[in-house]
Order: structure tokens, then C-alpha cells, then sequence
């Protein structure tokens, strides 16, 4: 093979790689996708017991055991009630 065909041969494939990768003027002028915000907020419970009831939660606290496929895990589990006082 003469130095003259590995040349134009080398030239051909150079130029068809240029034509099919992207410049990087048209990448930076492509739109970012982002995630659309969300469409409300999610609702928020406000509870105010009246004055005259006098109530106040009471809750309780303890460690549970919790057997998973990774192993048993030591748990926090809470339960909240209202209470009069």
C-alpha cells in the first residue's frame, strides 16, 4: 500500500468522524430536562385544641426488634394520643 492511499484513507476517516460527533456549540445550546415542580404542596395539619378542653398529647416511645432479609434491626417505633387534663 502506498503512503499516498494510507493518507487519504486516514483523511477520510478523520473527516467522517468530525461530521458525526457534535460540536460543542450545538451541545452547550441543548435544553436541560429537569424534574417539573410539583404540581401543590403537600397539606399541612395544624391542630389547636380549644382552651376550655385543656388537651395535651401523651406519647410513648420503645425499641422494637425487626426481623429483615439483612438481619434483625433494633427498631424506633412512637405512638402520640390526646389526653385532658
Amino acid at each position: 500500500m502506498s503512503m499516498k492511499s494510507i493518507l487519504v484513507g486516514g483523511c477520510a476517516l478523520l473527516l467522517s468522524a468530525v461530521a458525526v460527533t457534535p460540536s460543542l456549540a450545538q451541545t452547550a445550546q441543548r435544553p436541560r430536562h429537569h424534574a417539573p415542580p410539583p404540581r401543590y404542596a403537600r397539606p399541612y395539619i395544624e391542630i389547636r385544641p380549644q382552651p376550655q378542653h385543656l388537651l395535651y398529647r401523651r406519647c410513648v416511645d420503645w425499641l422494637e426488634l425487626q426481623h429483615r432479609p439483612s438481619g434483625t434491626v433494633l427498631y424506633p417505633q412512637y405512638h402520640c394520643w390526646w389526653v385532658t387534663g
